[in-house]
């Protein structure tokens, strides 16, 4: 119990005198996860919105498979992200192994899943003629998209979330690909697995705290604009 209370107290010293290292660290966090969580969502919105509304043979296959990699493991993403970015591999030219967007490109793998299953059930339960029926109403297909999202913005959201919580808790893959590198790819959660093989326990609780509340307040305004936007 006192360990616990000790790390409470020293995460209330790392935020309020605006520690450097954390500082670094929770930003870093923050841009790798946000922009992982962007890419995904534009691919994930824009390919479950395609495989929705498109009629075609091994349709529920392929469904089958972006439900079954909303649970991939971040470690298998890390390895063969990893095998894919060594210097023998075959993007190792690139040479972005152990770098903040080799980072960005596990977490996107990672997140893109989770956004696609999401948007592909929102899509498929929307009424099964209502694209039918805008069309015949003289809409464009674009602003016939902008409708169904709209029609599905309350399970798009919270896939948004769903795709931010998938990354900014995973360890696995950010250790993997990027290293754990001081001052470079050295991020929330894998400072804390560090920290805690250092049985610096404290700082591995205050550390986890200030994740858990960075989490909470993103998906709390999340969750704001979700439910403002829900029917009434």
């Amino acid at each position: 119990m006192d360990l616990i209370v000790e790390g409470i107290r020293k995460a209330f010293i790392l935020l309020f005198t605006l520690d450097t290292e954390v500082l670094r660290i929770t930003l870093l966090s923050l841009g790798v996860s946000g922009a992982a969580t962007l890419i995904s969502l534009v691919l994930g919105v824009s390919l479950g919105f395609a495989i929705a509304l498109s009629e075609f043979r091994g349709k529920k296959f392929v469904i089958s498979t972006i439900n079954t990699g909303m649970g991939l493991p971040p470690v298998v993403v890390g390895l063969f992200v990893s095998i894919f970015l060594w210097r023998n591999g075959p993007f190792g030219f690139l040479g972005i192994l152990y770098t903040p967007l080799a980072m960005v490109i596990a977490q996107t793998i990672i997140a893109a899943p989770l956004v696609m299953g999401i948007t592909v059930a929102a899509i498929q339960h929307l009424p099964r003629n209502l694209r039918y029926q805008i069309l015949a109403l003289g809409a464009t297909r674009l602003q016939m998209m902008r409708l169904l999202v709209r029609e599905a913005r309350l399970p798009l959201l919270a896939a948004v979330m769903a795709g931010f919580g998938g990354v900014i808790s995973e360890v696995g893959a950010s250790i993997m690909v990027g290293g754990n590198i001081k001052g470079y790819t050295r991020v929330l959660t894998t400072a804390t697995v560090m920290e805690t093989s250092r049985g610096n326990f404290d700082i591995a609780i205050a550390l986890g705290i200030i994740l858990l509340v960075l989490s909470f307040l993103i998906n709390a305004v999340l969750t704001h604009v979700q439910q403002r936007e829900r029917p009434r």
